[in-house]
């Protein structure tokens, strides 16, 4: 089979993920198929598109290219255009759709999961009273994929947000990661519901069980821990002039905090000491964690330091190489949309060889038709 053709298959196969995505034209009006928009918009993005008139414009210059995977029969769609299809996109249906490729494409399990939010500020607009949206994201650690994600109207609402968003999700052998605002018991017992372990941050939003575990880490670390069963673990870390030491102290014997407070699948409580030294100043910070897992303190050090990975490899590529703070599209449904089409650009180039940093992909996709095409035909 030659090139054309075989690439030709592979995009049929990617786009067929998204083939039950309802189309909300008038079917009789519909002069450009939803699989050739939203295949020339892949491709645009990956290529380094970031509004829908750059991907008109590619569309444009690209149509050979394109007519390679489909017909293309009226050509490329115009900007106005596409941010009308993006716009009366659901935007559920889409992220569903999103969900099941990522799923078909990796099979992820026994993987750490890190779940959190991003606003895109621009997406927003203070003179037509228009919030900017919030997405909630679960990310693959590991792998450094995007697993799916959750329109929320406000940061405040990621309680209500992560709940549907573990519920697209296939947990079973993973440990799901959340900062304070997901210590929830409900989030704690759908996690343990569907297979999956947990290890979520304790903050004040937990009031006694907070006081209750600060209180007993204080009182076992001043008798050295010898009344109670624990595991430990150290590492540092030092580049830029900073050297950070962190202590992780994993308390296994908490059957009276489990019986005083309930809490869904608790087994262990995760204490991370961290010292860091800049410039001669040192400062010092003492985190807790609720955990499901019985892991030793090694393990659990990898799980908390793993979490942050959603922040520098997700959140900061979206910012830096995706411009996703800069970009002023508001109308519909298309902000979100056109995010969730920026996660699956990037887990493409996350998937694809090579060691270039994700700017670099973004831009030999541009120059070089193999290259983009490669990034879609796995």
């Amino acid at each position: 089979m030659n090139t054309a053709s075989s690439a030709q298959l592979e995009a049929i196969v990617f786009l067929d993920h998204f083939a039950d995505l309802p189309d909300p034209r008038q079917l009789a009006k519909v002069i450009y198929p939803l699989n050739e928009v939203l295949l020339v918009s892949l491709l645009g993005v990956l290529a380094g598109a970031e509004t829908f008139t750059d991907i008109a414009r590619f569309g444009e210059k690209k149509l050979d290219l394109l007519r390679r995977f489909l017909p293309f029969a009226n050509g490329a769609p115009a900007h106005d255009r596409l941010g009308e299809i993006f716009a009366a996109l659901d935007s559920g249906q889409f992220q569903r759709c999103f969900v099941a490729w990522v799923s078909a494409l990796t099979g992820l399990n026994a993987e750490v999961i890190a779940i959190d939010g991003k606003t895109s500020r621009r997406s927003g607009s203070k003179v037509a009273g228009v919030d900017p949206i919030h997405m909630v994201s679960a990310f693959a650690a590991g792998r450094r994929l995007v697993l799916g994600q959750v329109k929320v109207e406000a940061k405040s609402n990621e309680i209500i947000a992560i709940p549907h968003l573990l519920d697209l999700l296939v947990l079973e052998g993973a440990t799901i990661t959340i900062d304070a605002i997901g210590c929830q018991r409900d989030i704690a017992r759908k996690i343990i519901d569907k297979k999956g372990e947990y290890v979520l941050a304790l903050k004040g939003n937990q009031g006694t069980l907070q006081e209750d575990v600060e209180l007993f880490a204080a009182e076992q670390k001043a008798k050295d821990f010898k009344e109670t069963k624990v595991s430990r673990s150290k590492d540092v870390n030092g580049d830029h002039g900073r050297i950070e030491t962190r202590k992780t102290t994993v308390f296994h014997d908490i059957d009276w905090l489990c019986q005083r407070h309930q809490w869904p699948g608790l087994q262990a409580v995760i204490m991370v000491e961290s010292e860091r030294e800049i410039a001669g100043k040192t400062q010092r910070e003492t985190r807790f964690y609720l955990t499901s897992s019985t892991a030793q303190a090694d393990k659990l050090a990898d799980c908390v330091r793993s979490h942050w990975a959603i922040e520098n490899s997700l959140h900061w590529v979206l910012d830096m190489v995706f411009r996703d703070d800069e970009r002023r599209i508001r109308s519909g449904n298309a902000a979100t949309n056109f995010v969730t089409l920026c996660h699956i650009a990037q887990n493409l180039l996350r998937q694809s060889k090579g060691k270039d940093s994700m700017r670099l992909k973004r831009k030999t996709a541009a120059w070089d038709d193999e290259f983009l095409l490669a990034l879609i035909t796995p």
